[in-house]
């Protein structure tokens, strides 16, 4: 397949459970993390800040849980242990990863974003077309919503400095396995702040309908 351009259509910038716990141990919150979290947090600040003046539309995913555990379904079947549970330590997205007002903050009890959430209402309301994708965990929340994106025919991106995983391995296996299904999937953010530049000088109507 040739490699598509990096934006088709209207972008929308998905921020994947970048929570307080990527930075913490896992013993406190029940995953291990690659790490680098706070450079990747920093990352995470740049291209929000690209999308808001690009007039980007964003959504924010927060995976938790009730305290019951009722909704961790299969999840602590594998390597995971209890995590992301309302109310502890590291479940709070990060301080400065947070929606403005007229941004969208989705919660999830799955690793799909798309699973038992408004996500496709939101996208099509939005009318997006190009889906880019940040966070983590890179195998899993982001592969997942990833997977389900590409099946329901949308264009998908993933900042590949602005993904974590548990390990480099599993890291690096899920990247390939999402170019695999999309030619051109991974960027880097110096790419897709580029294309959000381009965007905001370009289209300064968008802009200024959005004031």
């Amino acid at each position: 397949m040739p490699k598509q351009p990096l934006i088709v259509g209207n972008p929308v910038l998905v921020v994947v459970d970048m929570q307080q716990g990527g930075g913490m141990p896992a013993a406190e919150v029940g995953i291990d993390h690659m790490p680098g979290h706070a450079d990747r947090v920093r990352v995470a600040q740049r291209l929000l800040a690209g999308a808001r003046a690009a007039d980007v539309p964003v959504v924010f995913f927060q995976e938790v849980h009730r305290r019951s555990g009722v909704d961790f379904g299969r999840e602590l079947d594998g390597a995971e242990g209890v995590h992301c549970v309302e109310g502890q330590p590291g479940t709070d997205l990060e301080p400065t990863l947070r929606p403005e007002p007229g941004e969208f903050h989705i919660a999830k009890r799955r690793y799909s974003g798309f699973i038992g959430t408004d996500f496709e209402i939101v996208l099509s309301g939005l009318k997006a077309s190009t889906l880019i994708l940040i966070g983590g965990l890179t195998y899993v929340c982001v592969h997942y919503t990833f997977a389900d994106a590409h099946q329901r025919d949308f264009y998908v991106r993933v900042v590949v400095d602005c993904v974590g995983g548990s390990s480099r391995y599993r890291h690096d296996a899920a990247l390939d396995a999402m170019e695999y299904l999309q030619a051109g999937a991974l960027r880097t953010s110096d790419e897709i702040l580029t294309a959000f530049a381009e965007l905001a000088n370009t289209t300064p109507a968008r802009q200024g309908a959005a004031r």
